[in-house]
């Protein structure tokens, strides 16, 4: 029933609709996955309205154990570009990393880097 509301809305067919470029093109995106997981993730610090500066210096010291130079230069950059990377590593130790970073009101997130 629910696949026959799809054909009929199109979506199957658009899913099933053949690739616009060729391979090996231009057009075509590496699919490779061992390429894809040698790249290392990253967690971003968020600026927000609601944390003081000198609170942020302060979690990056003590989650990350950057010396409070850093951690400041960090923060800063938060302040001031809207975000900043934190860390870098593998997906998992990131995720450990941003779910650190919520539970101490930050704002986080992480992202395959470029």
């Amino acid at each position: 029933m629910l696949v026959s509301a799809w054909r009929n809305l199109g979506i199957l067919t658009a899913m099933a609709a053949p690739a616009e470029t060729k391979p090996g093109s231009a057009g075509q995106r590496n699919s490779d996955p061992s390429v894809a997981t040698q790249r290392p993730w990253v967690t971003i610090v968020w600026d927000d309205p609601v944390n003081l500066m000198n609170y942020v210096t302060y979690i990056l010291q003590k989650l990350f154990g950057y010396d409070e130079p850093k951690a400041t230069k960090l923060m800063l950059q938060v302040h001031n570009e809207g975000k900043a990377v934190v860390s870098s590593g593998t997906r998992e130790s990131m995720e450990v990393d941003v779910t650190k970073l919520h539970a101490a009101g930050l704002w986080a997130t992480m992202q395959q880097d470029r």
